[in-house]
């Protein structure tokens, strides 16, 4: 079966109106169960534990596919992959992240992370220009603190 044929089946399959059900046994960590429990009896996140865990699975398998459908679109037409500086200023900027509005220096903080860490992610972009920006920041104000005193002791 391909990549395509599956995605179709599984789309076919999440989209399916049949009411009937299957019994199964699925071997779950003890705590999660609990915690679905809990989920179900004081917070009403759904009528049972059966309920949360189809519908997560639901959730699971949707969010999957459509990854897949977006991984075979990049294969196909890999310039429509964006950056990792892109994905960094669309990240800031939905974090309301202050540099969002400095995407030139987020393009540069993005270049010179990946050349040590080839495989970084949006939110590393971020913290290493928050780094980068509080350094140059400390490194100004050391400098203007030298030229105080230096004026200090010239006049003195």
């Amino acid at each position: 079966m391909t990549r395509e044929e599956a995605i179709d089946r599984i789309n076919e399959l999440l989209s399916s109106t049949d009411p009937e059900t299957i019994n199964t046994s699925m071997r779950i960590p003890k705590a999660l169960r609990e915690a679905a429990a809990l989920a179900v009896d004081e917070l009403g996140m759904a009528l049972s534990t059966t309920a949360l865990t189809a519908n997560a699975l639901r959730m699971a398998l949707e969010g999957g596919v459509v990854l897949e459908v977006l991984e075979a679109h990049f294969e196909q037409y890999p310039e429509a992959r964006p950056t990792l500086a892109e994905m960094a200023v669309v990240t800031a900027e939905f974090d309301g992240h202050p540099l969002a509005q400095q995407p030139d220096l987020l393009c540069r903080y993005a270049e010179e992370i990946v050349q040590r860490h080839p495989n970084a992610e949006p939110e590393d972009v971020l913290l290493w220009a928050e780094a980068r920006e509080y350094a140059a920041a400390e490194q100004q104000r050391a400098s203007a603190e030298q030229a105080d005193q230096a004026t200090q002791r010239g006049a003195a």
